[in-house]
């Protein structure tokens, strides 16, 4: 199980597989980096060097009991980019993870070459999904209960009850389908001040997200819950390129969904550029 240690004295469990151009991807919230290797890093792996963690907290990395926000979780990517020695990668990110990484671009866009965000989620823009009628509570209650959990009207908009459900859903992707969740390291998580980091905007505001550089691939499904954000983000970066996924059943999990698609939506935004690279870089190498 291979494991780095950053300079701020976390300790991050990755793996790194491929050749050629690296390509960093970041899973989400209550993920880990498995959500990669079901199907699309098999994808990619011909054509990247692609590059997998565990954000803090999640899967086998460490567990602080603070510290959270999307700013801390980019200043792990920062973290992980300078213990690899990557200078500008291709970046892709899942929802948290894809925050993460438009902060980090806003922050140090010298350290991105593109980025592709799948479903961010944006803490600047928590006010659309603090909403009771928010459309992703509704789905969240219907995803529960077609696994007879029966969500009271008056939890469904509590994050930490709805989080803490959802742990007694089975398994609903790859081999492990419909085990049931280890539940334990996501109930720690939850005891770390993780849901309420969450909302700290940092420099990632609404007035700041103009002032992303790199280019962005925005994706998002048809029917996600968060499509509020991806119209916001899809008027407002500077040089973006959206795309919708036909809807899907669950709506924000495109990585596990449609991992076919998402693949060669990627490769055909990214991987002219990675073709021209690889060949410089045997050639250099020759």
């Amino acid at each position: 199980m291979p494991k780095i240690q950053l300079q701020s004295g976390l300790t991050m469990h990755y793996q790194r597989v491929g050749r050629g151009p690296d390509l960093v991807m970041l899973h989400g919230l209550t993920g880990n980096l498995a959500v990669w290797h079901l199907k699309i890093v098999p994808l990619l792996r011909d054509h990247f060097r692609v590059l997998t963690y565990d954000m803090r907290g999640h899967g086998y990395s460490d567990m602080p009991p603070t510290g959270y926000t999307t700013g801390d979780m980019a200043a792990d990517l920062k973290g992980v980019l300078d213990a690899f020695e990557i200078e500008r990668p291709y970046l892709v990110g899942h929802s948290y993870g894809a925050d993460a990484m438009l902060y980090l671009a806003l922050m140090h866009p010298e350290r991105v070459q593109k980025i592709v965000a799948i479903e961010a989620g944006l803490s600047a823009l928590i006010s659309l999904r603090n909403r009771d009628d928010w459309e992703g509570w509704s789905y969240w209650s219907q995803v529960l209960e077609r696994f007879g959990h029966e969500v009271p009207p008056e939890r469904r908009t509590d994050i930490d009850y709805m989080l803490r459900l959802s742990l007694q859903v089975p398994k609903i992707y790859g081999p492990a389908t419909g085990r049931a969740r280890k539940a334990e390291p996501l109930l720690r998580l939850l005891e770390t001040s993780m849901v309420r980091d969450y909302e700290e905007v940092g420099e990632l505001t609404l007035a700041n997200i103009p002032r992303i550089d790199p280019e962005i691939l925005l994706i998002y499904g048809h029917g996600s819950a968060f499509l509020g954000t991806y119209e916001y983000l899809r008027m407002h970066l500077r040089n973006v390129t959206p795309v919708l996924l036909p809807e899907s059943s669950w709506g924000h999990f495109g990585p596990l969904e449609q991992p076919e698609e998402l693949v060669s939506i990627v490769l055909d935004y990214l991987k002219p550029e990675a073709t021209i690279a690889q060949v410089k870089q045997d050639a250099d190498s020759a």
